[in-house]
């Protein structure tokens, strides 16, 4: 899950795989696979690095999970 912020500066979580596209128009809309529509404080830029550090710590979590099953 990656945390954003709405306009109204409440926080969130949201899951980066059902995101189907970002867009930002000036206001950073994050479209879902089911429909659904947020429209996001941060930047079309920081929320695509929000997404790549999650996906990086997913890989980490993985790779350390195998290590220790394999010793």
């Amino acid at each position: 899950m990656i945390t954003v912020t709405r306009l109204d500066r409440t926080r969130f979580a949201v899951n980066p795989d059902l995101i189907e596209r970002i867009q930002a128009s000036p206001d950073t809309t994050l479209h879902m696979i089911d429909g659904h529509v947020y429209v996001v404080a941060e930047e079309l830029d920081a929320v695509v690095d929000l997404i790549v550090a999650y996906r990086a710590r997913v890989l980490h979590v993985a790779q350390a999970m195998t290590s220790k099953s394999g010793e």
